[in-house]
């Protein structure tokens, strides 16, 4: 079983900055990718920003690109969000997402629970 686990959501004004976790942990072997979605009030999920394991390469929402950078702990299994510039269409649940190799081989893909991310004036 893989467990994420999701931090530093809350409320900011425009222009704000935040920076979430996630932390995977379990039987894990390897991980994959590590990614951000969020889903606003009646939108579908999107895919935020993205990074692979192994080379590092990341992928961003063109909405965010610029404002928001994806980075990780390899170590700690962990994956951060760093918002910048935060505008109100950005308020959203945002949820973590992991592709990882269990330590039976078997590919999983986990999600968090999600953390809310509100940003108003």
């Amino acid at each position: 079983q893989v467990e994420l686990v999701e931090s530093g959501g809350g409320s900011v004004q425009p222009g704000g900055s935040l920076r979430l976790s996630c932390v995977a942990s379990g039987s894990i072997r390897k991980i994959e990718a590590m990614a951000w979605y969020r889903q606003r009030p009646g939108d579908q999920r999107e895919l935020v920003a993205a990074i692979t394991s192994d080379t590092g390469s990341t992928n961003y929402l063109a909405a965010v690109r610029g404002r928001f950078t994806i980075s990780t702990d390899s170590a700690k299994n962990t994956v951060y969000l760093q918002m910048d510039s935060l505008k109100p269409e950005d308020t959203a649940v945002y949820f973590c997402n992991a592709v990882v190799e269990d330590t039976w081989r078997r590919s999983r893909n986990a999600w968090g629970q999600g953390t809310q991310v509100t940003v108003s004036s």
